[in-house]
């Protein structure tokens, strides 16, 4: 094969990463552990990655891939088929209209911006899953997986921005 070939595969191959590294996310919300009541607190870590790329990276994590994340999500999770395609398309297009205003801000800027996205798309969670479920569903757990991923934000935005630098910057 000819360097450019090579060159090509390179380019597109980089240029799948964010929806790649958001699907594994996926996964790593579905895997069981060993703790009580993990399933309803484990971080979103999706929205996490959603939010990050829809600042830095928009065109590397189309809506469409957006939605099919969700999709997966949902049919992994057993949540309301579509609810959290909804949530996470609904932040990328809040986040890719204020990009402007997230570049080149400080972290604690981009984290209080999380913090306020995260609110809102787990309140969202919690209204789609009380109506799934055609109850109130008790906010406590909801508010708790708003907070642990809020905390582990910061981490997720180190390896993010790690693998950020490996990306096409012309994409």
């Amino acid at each position: 094969m000819t360097a450019a070939l090579w060159n090509r595969l390179d380019v597109w191959a980089r240029r799948l990463i964010p929806a790649g590294l958001s699907v594994v996310f996926v996964l790593v919300t579905v895997v069981p552990f060993a703790l009580p009541g993990y399933a309803a607190i484990v971080p979103m870590l999706v929205l996490a990655s959603v939010f990050f790329w829809a600042i830095h990276h928009p065109g590397l994590l189309p809506p469409a891939a957006v939605f099919a994340i969700g999709l997966v999500q949902d049919i992994l999770t057993g949540a309301l088929v579509g609810s959290g395609a909804v949530v996470l398309l609904l932040v990328y297009g809040v986040i890719v209209s204020q990009r402007i205003f997230f570049r080149n801000k400080s972290f604690l800027v981009v984290w209080w911006g999380f913090m306020v996205v995260a609110l809102g798309a787990g309140a969202l969670n919690w209204l789609f899953a009380s109506a799934f479920a055609g109850q109130l569903i008790l906010p406590r757990a909801a508010a708790f997986q708003v907070l642990v991923t809020v905390a582990i934000y910061p981490l997720l935005t180190w390896i993010l921005h790690g693998v950020h630098r490996l990306l096409p910057q012309e994409a």
